[in-house]
């Protein structure tokens, strides 16, 4: 599964506003309705369910990312999107260390094979440490999406 698959590019944030874990979902949760990935009647429960999967244990996987995610009834396919807080939130990662770079996911619950697999695809371009630079340092929304274009294309080392 590649980025273009599941990411909405209009949803993209090069500089998140938000400082802590709520305010990042809340305004990329904000950034899919935005783009025409969600109905504006479920945003909230979205963001709900985005919370509540985050008590069971904090998605910041460590080395400044964070995958919140969750399954939801109101999307019919897989939809995600990307932000980079160039300040950092407490995410409460397992690391302790700040997230600077966030993809967030809500698919259909009874699509587990493409969560799964974007997860996968996620993890994967994240342990390529040129990707994470290149992610931090982009200052436009069309610098992002160029990277997940690279990535989608193997030009990354992963």
């Amino acid at each position: 599964m590649k980025f273009a698959d599941f990411v909405l590019a209009e949803s993209v944030q090069a500089s998140l506003a938000a400082e802590d874990k709520d305010g990042v979902i809340r305004e990329m949760v904000q950034s899919l309705l935005d783009a025409g990935g969600i109905e504006e009647e479920e945003l909230e429960s979205i963001i709900k369910a985005i919370m509540k999967r985050e008590e069971l244990g904090s998605t910041g996987i460590g080395r400044g990312v964070a995958v919140p995610h969750t399954k939801h009834p109101s999307v019919d396919r897989l939809v995600g999107t990307v932000g980079v807080s160039h300040d950092g939130v407490d995410f409460q990662s397992l690391d302790g260390e700040k997230v600077h770079l966030f993809f967030l996911l809500i698919s259909p619950p009874d699509r587990p094979g493409d969560h799964l697999r974007a997860l996968e695809n996620i993890s994967r371009q994240l342990r390529d440490d040129t990707f994470c630079r290149f992610l931090k340092q982009s200052k436009t929304a069309d610098d992002i999406r160029q990277l997940l274009e690279e990535a989608d294309n193997n030009q990354f080392g992963s």
